[in-house]
């Protein structure tokens, strides 16, 4: 059986990659793939996450095993094959390359062909460029300084920060000692 994927991203609007693979594939081969044909580094940290049709996260697979305390289940790109956890057209997946922000590709199972196999993972469509892996730090800056901190940022239309004053913050020197008179501004 063959799996077609439709790649996305909502940062470039004119990329597109579209990836043919045997459903017996690991998902490290579809990340092989995605890494080649978008020209990504191989050295950074990367994640698949099945999701919804909502594209809300549900279940993630690493590119390596994540020391994790908690009881749920780690599955790891290496080990886990794709129809292992893929059965239907239109499942979604989002492919996590940069882990500071959060940014993503999006993949749809696009395509699932029976009767036949294919050998090696290939990128059968090409369009655009992919959107750089990684942010700098500048531009990581840039984008949280756009946060909108209107009237109703803080929850209350009335809120006025002038009213925040040292007045607010008596006996906060009964609780830190070490508060010195003007640490608290």
């Amino acid at each position: 059986m063959i799996f077609k994927f439709l790649i996305l991203s909502d940062e470039v609007d004119d990329f597109r990659r579209e990836i043919s693979i045997d459903a017996d594939a690991t998902f490290l081969d579809l990340y092989n793939v995605i890494v080649e044909c978008t020209g990504f580094s191989d050295k950074e940290m990367a994640s698949f996450f099945l999701c919804d049709n909502k594209w809300r996260k549900e279940k993630e697979i690493t590119l390596v095993e994540m020391d994790t305390c908690s009881d749920e289940d780690s599955f790891i790109m290496k080990e886990c094959v794709l129809s292992d956890f893929l059965e239907d057209e239109k499942q979604k997946l989002m492919f996590v390359f940069d882990y500071l922000t959060e940014r993503a590709l999006y993949i749809e199972l696009s395509e699932i062909i029976t009767g036949k196999n294919q050998k090696q993972p290939l990128c059968t469509l090409s369009v655009g460029e992919a959107p750089r892996q990684q942010m700098f730090t500048e531009e990581v800056k840039a984008e949280s300084l756009s946060l909108d901190t209107g009237e109703t940022f803080y929850g209350d239309e009335t809120f006025d920060i002038d009213e925040l004053d040292k007045e607010g913050f008596e006996g906060l020197d009964a609780i830190s000692p070490d508060l010195g008179e003007g640490d608290l501004y």
